[in-house]
């Protein structure tokens, strides 16, 4: 249950996301699920590789090249998942950082952390 609570609010901070940030679409509320699912099992399978990779570049910047890593893999996401659509790379870094924020408040709010 709790799993589809969460999964459920990722979705809605998808959306909310989308509509806040300006270049970034998504077609409907199915898209933003199929979206929170992509997403989950790219963050548990490629990003934990990627950090590794980018180990160096990452102790250089103190961790802030994480954010480059979950803008290149929101852009993966908008080329694989239909009706979600990022105009480029800016745009999805700037979602990247507005979606991590309202899923913690969402989360928080739901005392999911």
């Amino acid at each position: 249950m709790m799993y589809f609570l969460k999964w459920l609010i990722t979705a809605i901070a998808i959306v909310l996301a989308a509509m806040l940030v300006p270049g970034v679409t998504v077609a409907s509320f199915w898209t933003a699920l199929w979206l929170a699912i992509f997403m989950a099992i790219v963050n548990i399978i490629l990003k934990p590789i990627l950090i590794v990779l980018t180990l160096p570049i990452n102790i250089l910047t103190l961790g802030l090249f994480t954010f480059v890593i979950n803008a290149l893999l929101i852009l993966l996401a908008s080329s694989v998942i239909k009706g979600f659509e990022i105009n480029g790379f800016w745009t999805a870094f700037l979602f990247s950082i507005v979606l991590s924020f309202i899923s913690y408040v969402l989360n928080t709010f739901f005392d999911l952390v």
